[in-house]
């Protein structure tokens, strides 16, 4: 679980984001966003594949051009920024970009040169950035002769070498096995921890949990950004849940007639066998309220416990609310079309990053 962030106001905004938009054409793949991320956290940023995820992610870092709006990172226009600022951030791409021909070892010499680090500050760090990720005793090894999962470890190791304050991570757990995916997390909070700021993207939208604040996107609208907790509350229409269970005799509307009076009660909902769901503005505060209410009425009860519902769940109430204040927008080629443009972005990226 992410640990908790300090407030936003006392901390210092490393990413501003205003407005910001970008067409291909006539297709608008990022529309209208406003965002802002803070020194030391990792940011999430989830969406549906095509929803403009990547392509968000290429205009704060200047590989893109806005067509709209305003991007500053650490201060800087990264459009139009001295080299100065490339040397501050790292960018790790969804795609393997280095060069399969040579050694790991090879690989890092070579990105370490690209910022013009000496010899003698090169092997320092390199060897930290390749014992951060595990892969030290594989340096010998070609490129691509190691495992996807230890290609990815590499191009994070890449992504490090000349000590970034600002990371970009696009999709890094991609088609990685689960236990490599919690050791990138691992690895992301001992960055964070050690002061870094993280820009992640992902599809797998329970990893949200592992981040401080998550910015959720949808046709290229930014539809929802929050803690875990601040969005779990959003999905629930602004409350909180506590699901108890008690005997068949005693029906939703009897319990509601006992439940409302409590100053923290808002809704009450029947999920069937037993199963009831009582929404309140603070479940900590409402469960020991509930109980007594409930234990003075003469109810018997089951069970009582807290409801949190998993990110998937969150994310599904997201996208639903979501198509609910856009009824005229319809489920077309759009996302496919989105999708295969940053795929194309993704080998153009690849095939920079190989000459």
């Amino acid at each position: 679980m992410a640990s908790q962030p300090a407030s936003a106001s006392s901390r210092r905004s490393v990413i501003t984001v205003e407005h910001l938009s970008k067409r291909f054409g006539a297709q608008v793949s990022v529309n209208d966003v406003s965002f802002e991320v803070y020194e030391g956290e990792i940011f999430g940023f989830i969406g549906p594949s095509g929803s403009g995820k990547t392509t968000t992610m290429r205009l704060i870092t200047g590989i893109y051009e806005p067509s709209g709006g305003r991007v500053r990172m650490l201060g800087q226009n990264p459009h139009h920024s001295a080299s100065t600022l490339h040397e501050r951030y790292g960018y790790m791409p969804q795609l393997f970009v280095l060069y399969p021909s040579l050694s790991v070892m090879e690989n890092m010499n070579f990105v370490a040169s690209i910022y013009g680090m000496p010899w003698w500050k090169r092997k320092a760090q390199v060897r930290e950035a390749l014992d951060f990720v595990e892969l030290w005793e594989h340096r010998g090894k070609l490129a691509g002769n190691i495992s996807g999962g230890m290609q990815r470890r590499l191009e994070l190791a890449a992504t490090l070498v000349h000590r970034p304050t600002v990371i970009f991570v696009d999709e890094p757990t991609a088609g990685i096995d689960p236990i490599l995916r919690v050791k990138f997390w691992e690895e992301f909070r001992k960055l964070r921890d050690a002061g870094r700021t993280l820009f992640v993207t992902t599809q797998y939208i329970g990893e949200s949990e592992y981040c401080d604040r998550v910015g959720v996107i949808n046709k290229g609208r930014l539809i929802a950004i929050g803690t875990p907790v601040e969005l779990r509350r959003r999905a629930l229409g602004g409350s909180e849940a506590v699901d108890l269970t008690v005997d068949s005799r005693h029906t939703c509307p009897m319990l509601e007639q006992i439940l409302k009076p409590l100053p923290t009660y808002r809704d009450i909902e029947d999920l069937a066998h037993g199963t009831i769901r009582v929404y309140v503005a603070d479940a900590g505060e409402a469960t020991p309220d509930i109980a007594a209410a409930l234990l003075a009425a003469g109810v018997e009860v089951k069970s009582l416990s807290e409801y949190k519902p998993n990110f998937d769940e969150v994310f599904f109430q997201l996208m639903e609310q979501d198509a609910a204040d856009h009824p005229d927008e319809t489920q077309d080629s759009d996302g496919v079309t989105l999708e295969r443009l940053e795929r194309r972005s993704d080998r153009q990226a690849a095939n920079q990053g190989r000459t």
